[in-house]
């Protein structure tokens, strides 16, 4: 639909299409509001997951691709100091918190609802501030300003995930599309064998990495600078604030929204790298990260609901770039489909490898070696 507009016309379009992520973010009170004094109360607390998982994916398929990369010499440069992008990325930090808060209220004081209702609104509001809150903290703790790096542990630790910014950026990002980074994930293995490695090795490595910063700081691991134990103290914060004002219940919501967030999150991790390996040399190191190390999908509308979050293969290649001037390459691994209809294929494993092995054995073609059993296995 849009594949032939011109490029500025494109980037002006999506300067104002990145505050999508309100629309999300609002759903959740529109659908509340709306299961009032309806006669389907309990389906109105799915209908984010509905539209999220359902409609999106098609939408993708209608709106079409992005054609849009900046102009390097001169549109990236002032792109980059635009202060307006950082304050949107930054406007989504307390909306995101005070809608998360007022949905634990709804969900310990409207009595209309069923148990069906109750889990179509924790799934609804994890999808939320695991879709929006995760990929904007996620482009938060990128940067260097200690604003942004805090606003985006502010988000993680508000979903319990504290540890990702710390593994993520100096463990995934070292280690990505090799047997070291139990974040990427092998070809032929399942989401369901994925999932709690990828828990366990975000918390543990996290905790690795802070021990060996102190250690080099002649410090102990149990010290007051390290920054997990920060991060997790506001974790508990945050669920001995919904303990005392909403109840026991506040804290079930809390937990359980947070366990929906970041599971979505390492379901995002599943399907950005599955399968897709960074060639070993014959020195015995990897190849140098590039964007061909990471699945690229280059929708419209979920990047820019997304901050480009989709346009994977270049932020792994220059982790740094802002989001909006992440460019798309026709080189790069491409998925089907946007990160909804992926993730939704995912949850089905025969299904997922019928779409997918075929496009990484392409991409191995004439190298099938890199898909030997010593790929396929986490360390």
């Amino acid at each position: 639909m849009f594949e032939r507009l011109p490029s500025n016309w494109m980037l002006a379009i999506k300067s104002i299409g990145y505050w999508f992520w309100l629309i999300s973010v609002l759903g959740i009170p529109m659908s509340y509001y709306a299961s009032l004094h309806s006669q389907y109360s309990n389906a109105w607390p799915w209908v984010v997951v509905v539209v999220v998982f359902g409609v999106i994916p098609v939408l993708d398929f209608i709106v079409g691709r992005d054609p849009a990369n900046p102009d390097e010499a001169v549109q990236v440069p002032r792109m980059e100091q635009q202060g307006y992008y950082r304050l949107l990325s930054l406007a989504a930090v307390p909306a995101l918190i005070g809608m998360m808060a007022w949905a634990g209220w709804v969900f310990v004081s409207h009595d209309a609802w069923s148990w069906i209702g109750q889990l179509g609104w924790v799934l609804s509001v994890g999808t939320v501030t695991g879709s929006i809150g995760i990929t904007v903290a996620h482009e938060l703790i990128h940067k260097d300003p200690s604003l942004e790096q805090n606003a985006g542990g502010l988000l993680l630790a508000a979903v319990c995930y504290g540890g990702f910014k710390i593994e993520h950026v100096r463990g995934h990002h070292v280690h990505v599309s090799t047997p070291e980074d139990a974040s990427s994930a092998r070809y032929g293995q399942s989401l369901y064998a994925f999932l709690p490695q990828a828990y366990k090795h975000n918390f543990l490595n996290a905790w690795k990495l802070e021990a060996e910063r102190l250690k080099r700081k002649h410090l102990p691991t149990l010290h007051w600078r390290n920054e997990l134990i920060g991060w997790y103290a506001v974790s508990a914060l945050f669920l001995i604030a919904f303990s005392l004002t909403l109840g026991w219940l506040g804290a079930l919501f809390f937990l359980a929204q947070s366990a929906v967030a970041f599971t979505l999150l390492e379901i995002v991790n599943y399907v950005e790298h599955y399968g897709l390996h960074r060639r070993k040399l014959e020195n015995g190191r990897y190849e140098r990260t590039n964007p061909t190390h990471s699945w690229n999908s280059n929708y419209l509308l979920t990047n820019l609901f997304l901050f480009h979050l989709q346009r994977h293969s270049d932020h792994h290649a220059h982790a740094k770039r802002r989001y909006q001037v992440l460019r798309h390459f026709d080189d790069s691994p491409q998925l089907p489909n946007g990160y909804a209809g992926m993730v939704l294929l995912a949850l089905f494993p025969p299904l997922w490898r019928a779409v997918m092995d075929p496009r990484v054995r392409a991409y191995y073609a004439g190298e099938e070696h890199q898909l030997s059993d010593s790929q396929l296995t986490h360390p």
